[in-house]
């Protein structure tokens, strides 16, 4: 065997043992970015609902409330997958896309969820907002890794 061989060999040994880390990491990167969304944005909500912002749980709420949430949903979604892209071990802005991917199914199945629940699951543009800017609020979370990355690079 020449020393070419022995580099691929060892190549190939290395990459299949640190595969199974890199894929939990891969993961928990996604995992934190959507665990930090949800409890930035249910805790919020607690906030909101504690000091009278919001009217209490499942009462109708006017569209003017509706619209703060999803801002700070909005904040929240990127700052979500700002983590994921943060924490992924290669290709930060793949992974803060993956985030937006799964933030889209999980936006889409809550607006199926609430289509006709009722208003105080809100009004039907509310659901419609967080589908729309699920992908677009995970390209500014992964684009401003990639900035940090970037100048980091240049320094």
């Amino acid at each position: 065997m020449n020393d070419t061989e022995t580099l691929k060999v060892s190549r190939r040994g290395m990459s299949e043992t640190h595969r199974p880390r890199r894929i939990l990491r891969r993961i928990g990167a996604v995992a934190a970015g959507l665990l930090a969304v949800i409890i930035l944005s249910l805790g919020t909500d607690v906030v909101m609902h504690a000091t009278g912002i919001y009217p209490p749980w499942f009462q109708p709420m006017s569209d003017a409330l509706f619209l703060v949430a999803t801002a700070y949903r909005i904040v929240y979604a990127i700052a979500g997958s700002y983590i994921a892209a943060r924490l992924a071990p290669d290709r930060p802005m793949q992974h803060a896309l993956v985030l937006g991917v799964v933030g889209l199914a999980l936006s889409i199945a809550g607006t199926v969820g609430t289509w006709n629940a009722g208003p105080e699951f809100g009004p039907k543009w509310y659901p419609l907002a967080l589908v729309a800017t699920a992908l677009p609020c995970a390209w500014v979370g992964g684009r401003l890794r990639a900035m940090q990355l970037r100048a980091r690079a240049d320094a």
